[in-house]
């Protein structure tokens, strides 16, 4: 039996939970997970966010993805690939996959906020570039948002240090 490319998407995505879950339980981080697959559907990169651990503020889990995949392709194009992640990439990370080439990117919760594939801003598609992303989102998107609800929730219930 063939795979429809939705069971595909919920099977990366699927993926791209459990690094989330590996963000929040193994760094105490945004629980944001993405993985970055091959047309071929091998993983390229893979990661979750990092930003606090490493002190960096540009390693969301999309560029800590991107920059696996390029090191794994020893490449900055990543051609014909597909960018998995929990949470709708922002405008850092949405230009960062126009740069690489990125064929597609599928997300799993909106964000309201800073969402830049379409919810708040929509650079993935904006005519002016000279590649454009295809998006799919709401993969799993309830599962994804409550994950995130849950971590925030949880957050603002510990005493603060200090």
């Amino acid at each position: 039996m063939m795979s429809t490319p939705a069971t595909v998407d919920e099977r990366w995505m699927q993926h791209a939970l459990a690094l989330a879950a590996r963000a929040e339980r193994e760094d105490d981080e945004i629980p944001v997970g993405a993985v970055l697959v091959s047309a071929e559907g091998d993983v390229l990169g893979e990661g979750w966010n990092r930003n606090i651990t490493e002190h960096d503020p540009t390693a969301h889990a999309e560029i800590v993805a991107m920059r696996q995949a390029g090191m794994r392709l020893g490449n900055h194009r990543l051609l014909g690939s597909t960018l998995y992640v929990t949470l709708e990439p922002c405008a850092m990370c949405a230009m960062a996959m126009v740069h690489a080439r990125v064929a597609r990117v599928v997300y799993g919760a909106t964000d309201p906020k800073t969402g830049a594939a379409g919810s708040v801003f929509d650079l993935l598609a904006d005519p002016r570039h000279n590649h454009r992303v295809d998006v799919t989102g709401g993969v799993l998107g309830d599962e994804a948002g409550a994950r995130l609800t849950a971590y925030f929730r949880a957050k603002r219930a510990r005493p603060r240090d200090g």
